[in-house]
């Protein structure tokens, strides 16, 4: 595969799994679903839904930083909610993390996360 990189951020929490936090392939990075671990401690970040999302985006963009990019740079984001009446705070979150024009996006209700999270994200950017 030509041009194929591994993106690593202390900034954003470490793979809990067998995975890694983003690939670059080309111009193009494949985010790993984030969810709202805080990277220095890898606990679940205190709080209600608000900051659970909170933190989401921010390991999203470290990720991002790591791979010299920005969440401008996402062209798809996918969002995963426990809850969907969860989706105008969703909404009103990324709203401080993104301009318009806003990426491509999915909101997925699912059952349940890992270690009890509300919301995961991940996502696609061209850098």
């Amino acid at each position: 595969m030509p041009n194929k990189a591994i993106i690593h951020s202390d900034k954003a929490p470490k793979a809990i799994g067998t995975y890694s936090q983003a690939v670059k392939v080309s111009d193009t990075v494949y985010l790993s679903g984030q969810i709202p671990l805080i990277p220095e401690t890898m606990e679940m970040i205190e709080g209600d839904f608000a900051a659970q999302a909170t933190q989401v985006f921010k390991n999203l963009q470290a990720v991002c930083e790591a791979a010299n990019g920005s969440l401008k740079n996402i062209v798809k984001l996918n969002i995963y909610l426990t809850d969907l009446s969860n989706f105008p705070i969703v909404n009103e979150v990324m709203s401080q993390f993104f301009e318009q024009p806003y990426p491509a996006r999915a909101a997925i209700g699912i059952s349940e996360l890992p270690k009890g999270a509300l919301v995961e994200a991940d996502g696609i950017a061209v850098i």
